[in-house]
């Protein structure tokens, strides 16, 4: 068992299932763009480093000028339909009720307000001292920067924090800043990236955090 103070959690792929909403809303934007559509698997493989990527992969090379068209049709979709069918994981209340006496933090590279209304309407915002998203391109996974910043901002030493994620990024993140780094397998990253990004911990069900913090 180690001696955590702050639990970082990644958001989509860890503590929510999102990849169906993210899917269709991405879909709508190709009909939209006279593109067509993907199919889900290709789109949720563009899931992870942010907007940008994930729009930029979908519309296919050769046609970044349609991005800022791609980015307001998105983003005035997907508002409206954030919750269509996203839901927790299972056992995500739980773990996250269990450990109320910790700081816990979400740091993920999706836009941080489309993470906080989802948290809020989901009713696990108060479990959150903060929701850090992917605004600034500068500091985000894989780079530790983001989890450097919230534990200078929390005084919150790197031997005393875990990041939970899905992907390797995650763990990349986690290493990158010093942090114990734990992965989960149930999520959108493939098991072998997972594995190949080494963390400490891989755990196939989030309620193993258990196990694993004190």
């Amino acid at each position: 068992m180690r001696e955590v103070d702050l639990i970082i959690f990644d958001f989509d792929g860890t503590l929510v299932d999102s990849r169906l909403d993210i899917v269709n809303s991405v879909n709508y934007v190709l009909e939209r763009l006279d593109l067509g559509s993907r199919d889900f698997d290709t789109i949720v493989s563009f899931i992870g480093e942010g907007i940008e990527h994930l729009l930029l992969k979908s519309l296919g090379e050769g046609r970044e000028d349609r991005y800022e068209e791609a980015y307001r049709f998105y983003v005035e979709y997907y508002q409206k339909h954030l919750l269509d069918n996203s839901v927790p994981y299972p056992h995500v209340r739980e773990t996250l009720d269990h450990f109320k006496s910790k700081k816990m933090i979400i740091i993920s590279n999706r836009l941080g307000t489309s993470a906080s209304i989802m948290l809020e309407r989901l009713g696990l915002i108060h479990h959150f001292k903060d929701v850090l998203g992917g605004e600034d391109h500068s500091c985000r996974k894989p780079s530790g920067c983001p989890i450097l910043k919230v534990l200078n901002k929390l005084g919150i030493s790197k031997e005393r924090a875990i990041i939970v994620g899905d992907m390797d990024l995650d763990i990349m993140s986690g290493k990158d800043a010093g942090v114990l780094t734990c992965a989960v397998t149930y999520g959108i990253g493939s098991r072998e990236s997972i594995v190949k990004a080494e963390p400490d911990f891989i755990i196939d069900d989030i309620s193993r955090l258990k196990e694993i913090i004190n």
